[in-house]
């Protein structure tokens, strides 16, 4: 336990969790630079985290780069670890824990897998699992239950960036900027999580496992509304406040 909460303590697990929050900013600025191409029609990318993930593949020294967006968002599962085990939180917070640490290895898997060569897309991997789910009525009903639970994600986002709870994860004094770039950022996530959500419980319902998607599906739906793609580039923009904001949370994270 004592080795454990040294760790917790030393400099090396601090520029750890600093590496995995800026490797996190620079995925959603990757996705919020999609976003605004899809939004203009100069983008066949995935708006999604594997095809920000696939463009930083494309980069000079992508390989390189997407290796250290695995390792230090790998960083960031310990620190979720570290603090579910040491942390003495209450079960909003834990959950809270569980929740970010489950994206976090999600992410740092899907960037390591992008980097040794994979490209199947984050639409064709929801698509597949949502069809095999859909086999039968149980299958549906937890697609339901699925979509309803990133339903409930979407509000807590919202939630978050309407009471500013998103400051308790930030230590010293916070700026009026920092502020307003974390409301506005997990409000974009809010409203992109609720609409994914929505696809996948429609998606039950109509029996068409095709209409369930990720964050490039619930992007596209914006896109094909009228005034989408502005719609779309307010979207981008919020979501690349959330990516600006990581970097402030970087400099800034309690741990």
């Amino acid at each position: 336990m004592r080795t454990a909460q040294q760790a917790q303590n030393s400099r090396l697990y601090a520029v750890a969790i600093t590496v995995g929050l800026i490797a996190y900013g620079v995925v959603h600025l990757l996705i919020a630079w999609i976003s605004l191409q899809l939004a203009w029609g100069k983008s066949s990318e995935g708006a999604d985290q594997q095809g920000a993930l696939q463009e930083l593949a494309s980069k000079p020294f992508g390989g390189v780069l997407l290796w250290i967006v695995a390792v230090g968002l790998l960083a960031l599962v310990i620190w979720k670890v570290l603090e579910l085990v040491y942390g003495h939180l209450d079960t909003e917070k834990k959950v809270s824990s569980i929740g970010r640490g489950v994206v976090y290895l999600a992410l740092s898997i899907s960037a390591a897998k992008v980097a040794m060569g994979s490209s199947q897309s984050g639409r064709s991997q929801s698509s597949g699992m949502t069809a095999k789910l859909m086999q039968n009525g149980a299958g549906r009903v937890l697609v339901v239950i699925i979509g309803l639970v990133i339903i409930g994600v979407g509000v807590r986002q919202i939630y978050k960036a309407v009471t500013k709870k998103f400051t308790e994860d930030l230590t010293g004094g916070v700026s009026e900027s920092t502020i307003m770039l974390g409301r506005v950022g997990y409000a974009a996530k809010g409203i992109a999580f609720i609409i994914v959500g929505g696809l996948f419980a429609y998606a039950s319902i109509d029996y068409d496992p095709k209409k369930a998607g990720g964050l490039d599906a619930a992007l596209r739906t914006i896109k094909d509304q009228p005034f989408g793609s502005v719609l779309l580039t307010l979207m981008a923009l919020g979501i690349a406040c959330f990516g600006v904001y990581c970097f402030v949370w970087s400099r800034n994270a309690k741990h």
